[in-house]
């Protein structure tokens, strides 16, 4: 049995992709990961953040990656193992919201949804693979979503998506066995800046945290979780 100060060591100096690494939730897993002696290694459509909190963290962020497009998420993936050595882990955190009706909404609404949250972890996960098997196995932290469980009005192409992500995530994990593990965790609604100011009359103190997120994700990329594969896990907060 791997004891808890052996499985604290393992973490030490591993190489984790994270993707949506300037967000708020993949701010928060960066941070998470370096605080456990992780080395992150951000990716993501914008440019690099200026929060010092992430810059501190020793993080390195690529900015301008397209992840919807499968070259370069390839090139991305050979240009951190050319300079980091390996890959030991990915967080599949790119994704984006949309609320919509069926009736009033757009119709590459639901195209546009597929693309930034199944498209971009697909391919992250296509890119990565090879650098994972080759060093030795690894994980995979997929993020889906709780509203894809039960989809309600106006949450058609957002459910959709990720709940592609969720199928994506056990059939890898099938496809895989014994060789890297497939997770994913399942957040309800985010305590967010943007999430805040589009709902300034909920509860947040029910909403979960980047954080609180960011902490189940770090035990699916440790040793500890080495027996775990294939889980969707809800997070749902305090509600």
């Amino acid at each position: 049995m791997l004891k808890i100060a052996e499985a604290e060591r393992a973490m030490v100096n591993k190489i984790v992709v994270v993707t949506g690494a300037n967000g708020a939730l993949g701010s928060a897993v960066i941070r998470a990961l370096a605080a456990a002696g992780v080395t992150p290694v951000g990716v993501d459509q914008t440019s690099p953040a200026h929060d010092p909190s992430v810059v501190e963290s020793r993080a390195w962020i690529e900015g301008g990656v397209d992840l919807t497009d499968a070259d370069a998420a390839r090139r991305t993936m050979q240009a951190i193992v050319a300079r980091f050595g390996r890959i030991d882990g990915l967080v599949n955190v790119a994704g984006a919201f949309r609320w919509e009706t069926l009736e009033s909404g757009a119709a590459d609404t639901w195209d546009f949804m597929f693309r930034v949250n199944l498209a971009t972890a697909v391919n992250a996960c296509r890119a990565a693979l090879p650098h994972l098997l080759a060093a030795g196995g690894g994980s995979i932290v997929n993020v889906g979503a709780g509203a894809a469980i039960k989809a309600g009005a106006g949450m058609g192409p957002y459910a959709a998506s990720k709940s592609g992500v969720h199928r994506l995530t056990e059939s890898l994990a099938e496809e895989l066995k014994g060789k890297v593990t497939v997770n994913a965790v399942l957040p309800s609604i985010i305590d967010t800046p943007t999430n805040r100011k589009d709902m300034p009359d909920a509860d947040f103190s029910t909403w979960v945290t980047t954080a609180e997120i960011a902490d189940v994700i770090l035990f699916l990329v440790s040793q500890k979780a080495r027996g775990v594969t294939g889980a969707l896990i809800p997070v749902s907060g305090r509600v």
